[in-house]
């Protein structure tokens, strides 16, 4: 019994972690946000592929320092080093059970990691 009481909270936790993702990413107007549950696929690298793309490398670079600077500042979390932030086609940050991609839409359509996870379960958010 004391497992199952241990894994409430780090579900909820994470839950509450990638809404704070999601909701950083809309505050830079990221677009086709979409979240991959990866718990029931077998050596998945994380739990969660959050996905989106930015209009411009500027708008990718820009949805990836929010997304980091308010996961440090309102959640206490820090990533794994940010890969891709030099160039700005595809920015990979790693929260360890959470993983973000933020592409431009040419490296999207290019990579497709929706089609690569599509037999995990996923959810599409709004645009802001």
């Amino acid at each position: 019994m004391p497992s199952q009481i241990a894994v409430r909270p780090r579900r909820k936790a994470i839950q509450q972690l990638n809404d704070l993702i999601v909701d950083s990413i809309q505050d830079i107007k990221g677009k086709s946000i979409v979240s991959i549950d990866l718990r029931e696929i077998e050596d998945s690298p994380a739990d969660f592929f959050i996905i989106c793309e930015g209009e411009s490398h500027v708008q990718v670079r820009a949805i990836a320092e929010n997304v980091r600077r308010r996961l440090r500042s309102e959640a206490n979390e820090r990533s794994k080093p940010i890969e891709g932030l030099q160039v700005a086609h595809w920015v990979c940050l790693d929260y360890f059970d959470t993983v973000v991609h933020i592409f431009s839409r040419d490296a999207r359509s290019f990579y497709d990691l929706e089609s690569l996870w599509s037999d995990a379960p996923s959810t599409d958010y709004p645009d802001a």
